[in-house]
């Protein structure tokens, strides 16, 4: 199936929601080949999994990483995420090579795509994606508002 970038985020939106079910935080991340072919899809999954890297962001990739390229390079692939990554998921975005991360809501207290660091833009690394964020991001940042007033009990 190939997705526009609009609809990828829809199905990010989607993915974040069913997180909630598992009572992980509501994030969807969805990775797109170089023709805009779905290569996977996933949530977040640390409380599921008891695993603290279990991020939707490094799940997609790792998925991803199984069906394209030479088992690890995401060359021309398409990162699409309901949140700006944090240091860690933009780190594994820069080392898989993908060429683009598209987000939705800012992550001012964790995000490392602009808003608190700038990880997969820092010259110093060899690889930057581009990086084209608010895709959708009030629905994204409404889900999370959402969640986290529920968690608090507000």
């Amino acid at each position: 199936m190939r997705l526009d970038v609009d609809a990828a985020m829809g199905r990010a939106l989607e993915l974040a929601t069913a997180a909630q079910e598992w009572g992980d935080t509501p994030i969807g991340a969805v990775v797109l080949g170089p023709d805009g072919a779905v290569l996977a899809e996933a949530a977040n999954e640390r409380e599921k999994r008891g695993d603290p890297t279990a991020h939707a962001e490094v799940l997609a990739l790792r998925a991803a990483a199984q069906v394209h390229g030479d088992g690890w390079r995401l060359t021309g692939c398409t990162l699409v995420v309901t949140l700006e990554p944090c240091t860690m998921c933009a780190g594994a975005t820069v080392l898989s090579r993908v060429d683009r991360v598209v987000y939705g809501a800012d992550d001012p207290k964790a995000g490392a795509a602009g808003s608190l660091w700038d990880v997969v833009r820092d010259r110093r690394l060899n690889h930057r994606p581009e990086v084209t964020a608010g895709v959708r991001a009030e629905e994204s940042a409404t889900l999370l508002r959402a969640f986290f007033r529920a968690q608090r009990g507000l």
